[in-house]
């Protein structure tokens, strides 16, 4: 496996497909600051009926599959019913590898991932190490059904029963009707007695908005917002990528306290100033870029908004990567119990 491809999957909803959204449009619309603080609060949908998370285990891998889901054609997310938040249990005490999504009909048949606005799951029984005030969100993907890859010697830890908080939003910007559509994702893993251990990773999400909600207001014209977060453990951040929003110019982090900058990320934007992608650094060849506790972190994102008006909830501003401490005993700190909330149905098929 090429080692650029390691961390392609820190871009999250950063790409071409996703772009096509205007940026009023993309405003994560469910205000989740109590669980994870990426989703933004104060619009409401309609919730779509009988949509249920289930799980199947083949060998070494689990395929989380969620639906059944209606999508008419040319239905933006505001205006589609959405499923409501959902919940897997993890069932293996062990190792989660890496993370394949794909969606498919009743049939099998794949269908465009265009019409998966984005996925989110969070680890309701993890502790953010950043923001210890949000749940730890292990993994994202949008339209462009991005691939997780393994990477070798290291692994996401979970422990069996831990709760998995799975948001989900679609739309369909096609002239193509879909009907019983699931999201699947296929994660393969090792578990805590089968040899070997992986090195355990946690995913890293250093955002201008500091700890709160991710999205805010995108001025006309040239604009920069800035955000620190202070790291809390001693380990090595294995690389990085970015997530921003139409009419990015970049983003930066800057380890302040090192006087160091940690990595420069310049969007691809196309002539009309939609996000086309996010560049990805690694620091592999030496081994991660060591932090220390008590590293400020400084995170900058840059835009030109040539709309000449103000985009409510347009733009993000997310340096994302994988962290690997030093001493993974002291992440035990992380842990906590789920909040009690109601969720819909979980079934099994194993």
């Amino acid at each position: 496996m090429h080692p650029k491809n390691l961390f392609l999957a820190s871009l999250l909803f950063a790409s071409p497909l996703l772009a096509q959204d205007k940026p009023a449009d993309t405003s994560h619309d469910m205000d989740h600051m109590q669980h994870g603080g990426f989703m933004q609060g104060g619009m409401h949908h309609a919730i779509a009926k009988d949509v249920k998370i289930e799980q199947k285990i083949d060998g070494h891998t689990i395929v989380v599959r969620i639906g059944p889901m209606s999508l008419p054609a040319n239905t933006n997310h505001m205006k589609m019913p959405q499923p409501p938040d959902l919940e897997w249990q993890i069932p293996i005490d062990g190792w989660l590898l890496a993370y394949t999504p794909k969606l498919v009909d009743a049939n099998g048949n794949e269908v465009p991932g265009r019409v998966l606005h984005h996925t989110a799951f969070w680890n309701e029984n993890r502790a953010d190490f950043l923001c210890p005030n949000k749940e730890e969100h292990i993994f994202g993907a949008g339209g462009e059904l991005t691939n997780w890859a393994e990477i070798p010697g290291y692994g996401y830890r979970v422990k069996m029963g831990d709760t998995i908080r799975v948001e989900t939003m679609i739309h369909n910007p096609t002239d193509t009707s879909y009907d019983k559509v699931y999201l699947e994702v296929t994660i393969p893993y090792q578990q805590a007695d089968g040899g070997a251990q992986p090195k355990s990773i946690y995913p890293t999400w250093m955002d201008v908005k500091s700890c709160g909600n991710s999205g805010y207001d995108l001025p006309a014209g040239d604009s920069e917002k800035t955000g620190t977060v202070t790291v809390k453990y001693n380990g090595v951040l294995l690389g990085v990528g970015g997530h921003m929003h139409d009419y990015a110019k970049q983003l930066t982090l800057i380890d302040v306290t090192r006087k160091e900058t940690v990595a420069t990320l310049d969007a691809k934007v196309d002539e009309h100033g939609e996000l086309i992608s996010m560049p990805t650094v690694l620091f592999l060849d030496r081994g991660g870029y060591k932090f220390t506790a008590g590293d400020v972190l400084k995170i900058s994102a840059t835009y030109d908004n040539t709309t000449g008006k103000l985009l409510r909830d347009g733009a993000m501003g997310i340096v994302v990567g994988y962290f690997a401490p030093a001493d993974d005993s002291a992440m035990a700190a992380l842990r906590r119990r789920p909040a009690a909330h109601h969720m819909a149905g979980m079934s099994h098929d194993q």
